[in-house]
């Protein structure tokens, strides 16, 4: 398995990082200390996992083989000499050998939060707007919290 398979699967699933937030992903961002990463426009570093900071430890040790100077986390054959990030495309079909795109995953994962956390928070949390986290709750009913006939 790529390195990258397995940190853009763990990071869009557990951690609902867009591709954006991965493909910018820079040395400057990952706090070794804490483990701990900054995505994106998110006001709070995300803490990991042991599984995702293993797989972030393998796309940073790839990086070294390949002898790169580039401070993305995700380099590929084209941006290994540059300092350029890899393109959007290369991020969306990384887990092409799965079956299944990083959105799918990151809206896996809003979905369940949604309906399972107050929504507002979730928009906070993932910097998103209100609006963008009502469309995760669309087809989602909590029953508890209906009024008992």
């Amino acid at each position: 398995m790529h390195p990258h398979e397995a940190f853009v699967g763990l990071a869009a699933f557990l951690h609902g990082a867009t591709t954006r937030d991965l493909q910018h992903l820079t040395d400057d961002d990952i706090d070794h200390d804490q483990r701990r990463i900054t995505l994106g426009r998110r006001s709070h570093p995300t803490p990991l996992d042991p599984w995702t900071w293993t797989a972030l430890q393998r796309c940073l040790q790839y990086r070294r083989n390949l002898g790169s100077r580039n401070s993305r986390v995700l380099i590929t054959m084209q941006t290994k000499a540059t300092r350029t990030a890899a393109s959007d495309s290369y991020v969306k079909h990384t887990l092409r050998e799965v079956g299944i795109q990083p959105r799918i995953l990151r809206s896996t994962r809003l979905v369940d939060l949604v309906g399972t956390v107050d929504a507002k928070l979730v928009a906070a949390v993932y910097c998103m707007t209100n609006e963008a986290v009502i469309a995760y709750l669309s087809d989602h009913v909590d029953t508890a919290r209906l009024p008992n006939p």
